[in-house]
Parts: structure tokens; C-alpha cells; sequence
């Protein structure tokens, strides 16, 4: 089984998450599809986030009418730092056999050698990185990498970021065309991103 793998904050889950990766998802002969909301992540501890509950729920009903994508909870439920060297560890543990494909941006590929145990990560999974129409990565990145652990997909960049998002909220602009409408509902029920919430 061939798995791809999404990991992020999602605060909130946007369409930029989804409709690049749907777009490659059959060059990349995806079996399934993952989705894995962190608890904190790393780069992101500093940052006060929305609670994982909300977050889950976001990105399942962003991805609930899509075939095989499932929102895996195992880093909320871990809780700490979310370390993307133990959930892949977690991952093979729960499906023996199967191969994966970590998900990132090329805005990350930046910091994807300062990650916990980057050697390790490669053993692990290959790292498909989205184009975001951003800089070029760092050529050194290239060099660290075992050949054909680091893949630069052809995809859609779809541009939308979640901190405009928030902020949108926050200043009581739309944000239909960003997010499922689900989403968009959701984060109008429980008044998220809304000063003082």
C-alpha cells in the first residue's frame, strides 16, 4: 500500500491543503491518503494555536466526500511536540508493509534538515514537496538527500494561506472561496479566530 501523508496545524484547514495534493494524487499512485493535524509543532511552539478538537473537525469535513482520505488523530493524541520522525515511526507500526510519501510545501523545504533525526526521516518515508510558487530550494538540500527520497511534484499552486484566513475572520471579511463551506461554517458556529476567542 502506497500511503501519502499531510501533516500541519490546519487552524484552519483551507483548500490549499487539499487541491494540490489531489492533483498529483494518482501520478504518485496514492492508495490512501493521510492527514495528520499536529499538536504543536516545532517550528510553530511559540504560537498560541486553536485546539486540536477544532482543528480535527475542520479538516474532516473538508475531506469527508473524498474517497480513501482519512484525518488521523495520532498527534493530538500523543500530545507534546509533534515530531514528524516519531508519527512516521507510529505510521509503519500501524500499517506493516506499507510506503509513504511525507507532503510538505517548498516554503519548508527550507527547514527540513533542521527537522528531529533528518536521516532517519528519509528512511522512513520519500518527501513529496508541492510547488507554492515560492523560492527555489536550497541546493544543499538536494545534496543531503539519498536519490529519489525528495520528489518536486507538478501541481497547482494554489495560494492561499491559513494567517490571512484568521485574519480575515478576524476583521469580518469572507472566506467562501478559501475553504469548504463546511469549514467556513464551522469556524461561523463556534466564532473562531473572532477577537477574544
Amino acid at each position: 500500500m502506497n500511503i501519502g501523508v499531510c501533516g500541519g496545524t490546519f487552524d484552519p484547514f483551507h483548500r490549499g491543503h487539499l487541491e494540490p495534493v489531489l492533483a498529483i494524487r494518482g501520478d504518485m499512485q496514492w492508495d490512501r491518503l493521510i492527514y495528520i493535524p499536529a499538536w504543536r509543532q516545532p517550528f510553530k511552539a511559540d504560537r498560541a494555536g486553536t485546539s486540536g478538537y477544532h482543528r480535527f473537525t475542520m479538516a474532516v469535513l473538508a475531506t469527508r466526500d473524498h474517497e480513501s482520505i482519512y484525518v488521523s488523530p495520532i498527534e493530538l493524541e500523543r500530545g507534546g511536540i509533534s515530531y514528524t520522525v516519531e508519527t512516521l515511526q507510529e505510521l509503519h507500526e500501524i500499517y506493516p508493509g506499507a510506503t509513504f510519501d511525507w507532503i510538505i510545501g517548498e516554503d519548508n523545504t527550507s527547514q527540513l534538515l533542521d527537522w528531529k533525526h533528518p536521516e532517519r526521516l528519509f528512511a522512513l518515508a520519500r518527501f513529496v514537496v508541492l510547488a507554492r510558487g515560492g523560492p527555489t530550494p536550497a541546493p544543499e538540500l538536494a545534496e543531503r538527500v539519498t536519490a529519489g527520497r525528495l520528489v518536486y511534484a507538478e501541481n497547482p499552486a494554489v495560494l492561499i494561506s491559513s494567517t490571512d484566513i484568521r485574519s480575515r475572520v478576524k476583521s469580518g471579511q469572507p472566506i467562501d472561496t478559501l475553504v469548504d463551506p463546511a469549514v467556513s461554517h464551522y469556524i461561523d458556529h463556534y466564532r473562531l479566530y473572532k477577537e477574544g476567542t
